[in-house]
């Protein structure tokens, strides 16, 4: 029964299942570093648009998958999967571990860049994340080899994906959590200011704290319809305050990812045009309503078959989830402004 009850609460508990379960790496970072990834190697990737794989779901029947005739591409940087076993001694993931990507396949893959298939071209690489550790762990300096480990696979990724795949066309970059804090340095580095920025749609930049000046020349974005912009927010129940995350003295953004407008911070339930949560084929209208609070995006409890199970109020693993047809629309109509403008 206990067990039966796990599967019906939704993906929260999964995150929380991970998180338990994992433990900071033994040793020092540079004693077991897998091997790195191969990106003409199409193994190498979680989705690629010419393949079948899981960014190709679509989960209501009103909606299609849009790849074959879209006219941008979508970078997608998927958050961290790698949780490691006891006594591990590797803080990056190896890229050929087939646990850890069917993990990723079956989580951030289905339930997250499937979203952008109605948009554009997914791309999402493999990369070799660092251990989800890495954020909690007293080992700083092997904290931080192992992060930057990670992000040159995927500095390496959309390099390969620009030289070979994306031949001028306008693309997408969108992230969570671990991906974030990579995506966020990968745009600081190689589209902010550089010739490539004119074909930037939009970056969605979510699950991590990104300041409204991160970047020297990308703004954020205003308006549902803003293009060359980024959006971000991090998503916990109304009323709760993330102590060791929370930066209110801070010019954190915090976009609201139902009414995308900066002069209209909250949102009713009404509004919102629908979640996806661990039945990936069922879609939940009106499931929560919205409100910024400094540099936190709240909601309120939503209500769904078990959710009376639902104790966290760290709603991080559903940053995407809960605004699964809200991001998914605006992306579309990103894409529709960014082509009027052409």
């Amino acid at each position: 029964m206990a067990y039966q009850l796990f599967l019906r609460t939704g993906i929260f508990f999964l995150f929380l299942l991970f998180t338990a379960c994992a433990s900071i790496p033994k040793g020092s970072f540079g004693n077991n570093i897998p091997s790195a990834p191969d990106y003409s190697n199409t193994n190498f990737w979680a989705a690629l648009p010419f393949q079948i794989d899981s960014a190709d779901a679509v989960p209501i029947s009103e909606w299609q998958d849009e790849q074959a005739n879209a006219p941008v591409d979508v970078f997608f940087i998927h958050p961290t999967t790698y949780t490691g076993k006891a006594g591990d001694n590797q803080w990056n993931a190896d890229v050929l571990d087939k646990e850890v990507n069917l993990r990723t396949d079956k989580s951030s893959i289905r339930y997250q860049a499937s979203l952008f298939n109605g948009a554009g071209k997914v791309y999402a690489p493999r990369y070799r994340q660092a251990h989800l550790k890495c954020y909690y762990s007293d080992k700083k300096a092997d904290a931080a080899k192992a992060l930057d480990l990670a992000y040159q696979d995927v500095r390496s990724a959309f390099q390969y994906y620009l030289e070979h795949y994306n031949q001028g066309r306008p693309f997408i970059i969108a992230s969570h959590s671990q991906g974030t804090d990579h995506g966020k340095r990968l745009i600081a580095e190689l589209v902010d200011g550089k010739p490539i920025q004119d074909q930037l749609v939009v970056a969605y930049l979510v699950g991590f704290a990104v300041t409204e000046n991160h970047f020297t020349n990308i703004k954020p974005c205003l308006q549902p319809d803003d293009t060359g912009c980024f959006c971000s927010w991090r998503t916990f129940r109304e009323g709760y305050i993330p102590k060791k995350i929370h930066f209110p003295d801070t010019n954190v953004l915090v976009t609201n990812p139902v009414t995308w407008d900066k002069n209209k911070p909250e949102s009713e339930k009404a509004e919102q045009l629908g979640a996806i949560l661990r039945e990936f084929y069922k879609l939940y209208p009106n499931l929560v309503e919205t409100k910024i609070y400094k540099d936190l995006l709240w909601v309120n409890k939503p209500k769904f078959p078990f959710s009376f199970l639902l104790t966290t109020k760290n709603y991080h693993i559903a940053d995407y989830n809960f605004f699964y047809a809200d991001v998914r629309q605006n992306a579309q109509d990103r894409v529709r402004a960014f082509t009027m403008k052409k």
